[in-house]
């Protein structure tokens, strides 16, 4: 399936920043991108311009885009499961692979990434995780995180329990927190521990540009 799966090491560590960054990247090199989030909570529609689904789809170049891209938003900061059942829903993952599925077929030779909820472990539904998506779909994952104090632990966590599941990892992405360590010696401190994994850096003085990320993901063997 030509899908890519961002995921995360935990909420609000970047991972909509990169997906744009990289959409952009993608686009500049003539690829055919699309985007995919198959849940949202918090989402406030009297701020929906400040919302994940919106950023999404200005970087797509497709403003109107907001509900294809994310077809369930709920209002509540909860975890999608408990957020949906504040308004009467219950989230079904089945539902939810089926729509990422069929989003990524209709791209043809093009890449569609599915932008999951919170970290690799967070709830989407009330049984099921990020990580079971994951599995489901049988999509490479793009691990994002912070470069805060306490990172590297949780980078490392994240990447054991996507190697348990047999989920292949095609990057990890250090997001540049505010007040944080340096991002250049958090980077030089994790890179023996990836094992492999290759390690990008989101830095946010300036717009970041992802090409060099673009590029290896291009340059990878696609998922069939």
């Amino acid at each position: 399936m030509p899908a890519l799966f961002v995921t995360g090491t935990g909420t609000d560590v970047g991972k909509t920043y990169v997906s744009c960054a990289l959409i952009r990247a993608l686009k500049a090199r003539g690829a055919v991108v699309d985007a995919f989030k198959p849940v949202v909570s918090g989402f406030d529609p009297k701020d929906a311009a400040a919302s994940d689904p919106v950023r999404l789809a200005a970087a797509l170049g497709d403003p109107g885009g907001m509900f294809r891209i994310a077809p369930r938003r709920y209002r509540a900061p909860l975890s999608p499961n408990i957020a949906a059942r504040l308004e009467g829903q219950t989230l079904g993952l089945d539902d939810m692979v089926i729509d990422a599925v069929a989003r990524a077929a209709g791209l043809r030779d093009g890449l569609l990434l599915v932008e999951g909820a919170g970290g690799v472990m967070s709830p989407l539904t009330d049984g099921e995780t990020n990580l079971d998506m994951i599995t489901a779909l049988g999509a490479p994952a793009l691990l994002v995180a912070g470069s805060y104090l306490g990172t590297i632990s949780h980078v490392l966590t994240a990447l054991v329990a996507l190697r348990a599941a047999k989920a292949e990892v095609a990057a990890v992405v250090i997001s540049e927190s505010l007040d944080a360590p340096d991002l250049d010696q958090t980077a030089q401190a994790l890179s023996p521990f990836l094992a492999g994994a290759p390690l990008f850096l989101a830095p946010r003085a300036q717009a970041w540009d992802a090409a060099a990320l673009a590029e290896h993901l291009l340059a990878r063997p696609r998922t069939p």
